[in-house]
């Protein structure tokens, strides 16, 4: 695209440019606006909701949430899935859950303002879902663990994972390739809260999937915050030698 870009005729590379900051300022106000900040960011779990439970995380009235889907759906933020008489709706992509951490990243953490740290602060920085991959405290102490051993190298442009990696997480029953989908393999993605990089791409999502279903960690309801269970800390500290 870049070899295209830098080929293409002055007046061409002018207009895609124009295009582009166009869009980039479509997307800015689309996600500025404090309802439709607070849907997006409440799909960051991975989970699809329907237009009501939206309307109620966002504090507006069914038909002005409504208005507000219409437009994330036709700006290509979201995607819509219909089941029934109900309409469920998720982030289109992976690339827009990467978006919305990183608007949290450079918005700032806003802990310093905050006199008191309450029980749910404490709970998303633990342990967190970054859209279908593990975040906070938790999955920054995965990455390094990962790193340290030499199971997965991470770089400012993928990560890739070595053979003993692949052995490890056979052992463990995580298989990147079975996750569906065009994306990257492995990547690090930057944490909002630990500004140091945890994994995702396919292998961060098949760790998620897979220490889910031993329930080592488990959804909080109506939060992206991770319950790790007693199990998942003991086995965490046991194969990753992570004190949690």
């Amino acid at each position: 695209m870049a070899e295209v870009f830098a080929l293409a005729p002055p007046c061409v590379r002018i207009t895609l440019v124009a295009m582009s900051t166009s869009r980039m300022a479509e997307i800015a106000a689309l996600a500025g606006d404090p309802a439709r900040a607070n849907m997006l960011s409440r799909l960051m779990d991975g989970r699809a909701l329907t237009a009501s439970e939206l309307a109620y995380v966002s504090r507006v009235s069914a038909q002005t949430a409504s208005g507000h889907l219409a437009k994330l759906t036709a700006s290509g933020l979201l995607a819509v899935e219909k089941q029934g008489r109900h309409r469920y709706y998720r982030l289109a992509t992976g690339d827009v859950a990467r978006m919305i951490e990183q608007i949290m990243i450079v918005a700032g953490d806003p802990a310093p303002r905050m006199p008191r740290i309450g029980p749910a602060q404490h709970a998303l920085m633990d342990a967190r879902t970054c859209y279908d991959h593990i975040a906070g405290r938790l999955g920054v102490g995965l990455a390094d663990t990962l790193q340290k051993r030499r199971h997965v190298r991470l770089g400012e442009d993928g990560g890739e994972v070595t053979k003993a990696g692949e052995r490890f997480l056979a052992d463990l029953d995580v298989d990147p390739g079975a996750v569906p989908g065009q994306r990257p393999y492995c990547r690090a993605c930057l944490d909002w809260t630990e500004r140091r990089p945890h994994i995702a791409g396919k292998l961060g999502t098949a760790m998620a999937r897979q220490f889910l279903l031993r329930k080592w960690i488990e959804r909080q309801r109506d939060s992206r915050a991770l319950t790790i269970t007693p199990a998942g800390r003991r086995m965490f500290r046991e194969i990753f030698d992570l004190t949690l």
